[in-house]
């Protein structure tokens, strides 16, 4: 098993974050990311909580040789459910891969809690793990690769989620000048 893990602040307010990661895709600095379904979403009457559980379809640019040795495609599935807590301003999201789980999972969490200073501290964790016990160097090899392609994806979730920020800024700016 290998793991990823990273942790920053936004310069947001934890509201704004949450408004934002539910405009987070489509965005141009993360077009794997092709299609967003809400499955169920459901709000607890008794603590708030919202829960909403998503498919996000992907286009990855797998290389020819794992398709060829596992089969499948570029199109992929990752099941997504999230909890948002607005009485303790806490957000937890939890995905894993539903495409070639068979061959290797990739379970991702992420935190979103307030920070000083009007900030929101972001917290981001995978475990990835090949399912090749025959094959211990091979599975190494592939958890590896999935490390280096899910940092390089983290990297520009980081940089459009931050652009989406930004453009809702922008917006709230624009509303409130209008308004005055």
């Amino acid at each position: 098993m290998h793991f990823f893990s990273q942790a920053f602040n936004y310069e947001h307010p934890w509201s704004h974050v949450i408004i934002g990661m539910w405009h987070k895709y489509p965005n141009p600095k993360c077009s794997h990311v092709v299609s967003i379904d809400v499955l169920d979403r459901t709000v607890d009457p008794k603590t708030g909580v919202i829960r909403t559980e998503r498919i996000l379809g992907c286009k990855q640019k797998t290389p020819g040789w794992i398709l060829a040795l596992f089969g499948g495609s570029e199109d992929a599935f990752v099941r997504e459910i999230s909890f948002v807590d607005p009485a303790t301003q806490n957000a937890t999201i939890t995905s894993v891969n539903l495409s070639l789980s068979q061959f290797a999972t990739c379970f991702e969490r992420i935190q979103y809690s307030p920070a000083p200073g009007n900030r929101t501290s972001f917290t981001q964790t995978a475990e990835i793990q090949a399912r090749m016990t025959l094959w211990r160097s091979a599975a190494d090899g592939l958890e590896r690769w999935l490390v280096q392609r899910f940092e390089q994806n983290a990297h520009l979730g980081k940089l459009g989620f931050t652009d989406v920020l930004r453009a809702l800024e922008e917006r709230l700016e624009e509303r409130q000048t209008a308004a005055a």
